[in-house]
């Protein structure tokens, strides 16, 4: 992390900030056994110029993990660009192009990530709904108002494919319930190819969804997406009252029981920014930081011990059979 010579009000802040981060209990990830995966809707990110400490801070707080899934990156990338100058020279992005229409927001999905610890593996892609043939043309049926983004990425021995999206907010509940059914079937389909990236899936992002218990997240786990173990725990929210979980990371792997060892919500905000921003409202502080907490885990990417294990448990029954 580059700092530098911050001032005296920034360094005040990055030491609150330092203390609250503690809290948050991140375990070291370990080169070639765990990767710090996050996922954070930073409000309006690139919208307007954000504030030298708001850059300080945002920095700070993605460097406490390895990959980072970024919703609402705005077309401007200035800021973001702001931003990797002090995360330093070992980390890279991968971001998605905006869709400038009221819809898309002028939003794009960005990966951060650390190049000693997370290798991009090459596909990155927009995610579509599926098409039918009408005539002579291919057209999409159903309407998802800002495509998700694919990237694939290696971890130790770990290949994934992360699926990051932000799902509509709407006028109606039904709509964002028909948009996360038709999310969870693609990634459905998308785990059963052929010819398939990997068959470990890592889908995060902000799904606007409430809770973990209603229909919406009933239609996002509808195919196989499951709750890492250590965010099923306890009820907590990703935003600033805690009392939403409108941000998820959830997982198709393939070794679910040895999958994630740890998780939780970094919580920047503890109910009080002034330690942060002395003279900001709440409103203002959300617009240079923002309104929803990081959300992350840790992930196992040792997975020998667990193929081998399955690949004696396959000889064996062949044995008796």
């Amino acid at each position: 992390m580059f700092h530098g010579n911050v001032s005296l009000e920034i360094a005040e802040g990055l030491k609150a900030l330092r203390a609250r981060i503690a809290k948050a209990g991140i375990p070291s990830s370990k080169l070639d056994e765990t990767v710090n995966i996050a996922t954070w809707n930073i409000r309006e990110f690139g919208k307007r110029r954000r504030s030298q400490a708001a850059i300080h801070y945002i920095a700070e707080i993605l460097g406490q993990f390895d990959l980072i899934g970024v919703v609402e990156l705005r077309d401007d990338l200035t800021d973001l660009g702001r931003v990797l100058e002090i995360l330093g020279p070992y980390w890279d992005v991968v971001y998605s192009d905006a869709i400038l229409d009221a819809g898309g927001n002028r939003e794009r999905v960005c990966y951060v990530f650390d190049e000693r610890a997370v290798c991009f593996n090459g596909l990155a892609a927009e995610a579509s709904p599926p098409r039918r043939k009408s005539g002579t043309e291919y057209i999409s049926e159903a309407s998802w108002w800002r495509a998700p983004y694919v990237a694939s990425f290696k971890a130790g021995n770990f290949d994934f494919v992360a699926f990051t999206t932000h799902v509509r907010w709407g006028s109606s509940a039904e709509a964002r319930i028909a948009e996360l059914q038709g999310l969870a079937n693609w990634i459905g389909a998308k785990s059963r190819e052929k010819y398939k990236e990997d068959r470990d899936i890592i889908a995060m992002g902000d799904f606007n969804v409430p809770d973990t218990k209603g229909p919406m997240f009933q239609a996002i786990t509808s195919t196989g997406l499951m709750l890492p173990k250590p965010l099923a725990r306890g009820a907590f929210g990703t935003n600033l009252a805690r009392n939403k979980r409108y941000d998820q990371i959830l997982h198709m792997p393939h070794f679910p029981e040895n999958f994630c060892n740890a998780g939780g919500v970094l919580d920047f905000y503890a109910r009080d920014h002034r330690p942060l921003f002395p003279t900001l409202t709440k409103e203002q502080f959300t617009y240079e930081l923002s309104d929803h907490l990081p959300l992350w885990i840790q992930v196992n990417t040792d997975q020998d011990g667990a193929r081998l294990d399955q690949l004696i448990q396959r000889k064996r029954a062949g044995r008796r059979g």
